[in-house]
């Protein structure tokens, strides 16, 4: 998943993904042109290395899908059972349960936990996200989870690990 946190960080992270990974783009506070080129670039990479880009709201030309809270959206988050069976109910092929363990992008905010996360998502396709690293991947693989997304845990420092 990328934001404005991560900077030029982004462009050794996607370089680290293994083939046939996904990114999520969203840069929400970019002003509207950056973020357009940005995206342009993030999309070239992702073309090259075999990743499935998708764009959050609103949506990008060139994206694979869309990741949102919207009817037809190919990724959802959900936070809860409710949210994601809204998000099996509007068609998301993907739900990104989160947050599993505590993570910088939301300070303070209550975790799931992995046994609880892991009950989050029914049959659909589950991601776990927040504060995910190789290392609690490993720890949580066989929990029914297809794979995790980050931020932090593909920037340097943190070892890549794609899904299982």
């Amino acid at each position: 998943m990328t934001d404005e946190r991560v900077g030029d960080r982004l462009w050794p992270m996607l370089r680290r993904l293994p083939p046939g990974s996904g990114v999520i783009f969203r840069h929400h506070a970019t002003p509207p042109a950056e973020r357009r080129a940005i995206f342009q670039r993030v999309r070239r990479i992702a073309r090259a290395r075999r990743l499935m880009l998708l764009a959050a709201r609103p949506p990008l030309p060139g994206a694979a899908g869309l990741h949102g809270r919207v009817r037809g959206a190919t990724s959802w988050p959900a936070h809860d059972a409710r949210e994601a069976a809204a998000g099996r109910r509007a068609g998301a092929r993907l739900v990104l349960v989160s947050p599993v363990f505590a993570t910088r992008s939301h300070p303070g905010a209550r975790t799931l936990g992995p046994m609880r996360a892991a009950r989050i998502g029914g049959a659909a396709t589950r991601i776990a996200l927040g504060g995910m690293t190789e290392r609690r991947w490993r720890r949580i693989r066989t929990l029914g989870f297809a794979g995790w997304a980050g931020i932090d845990g593909w920037q340097a420092g943190h070892a890549a690990a794609g899904p299982g």
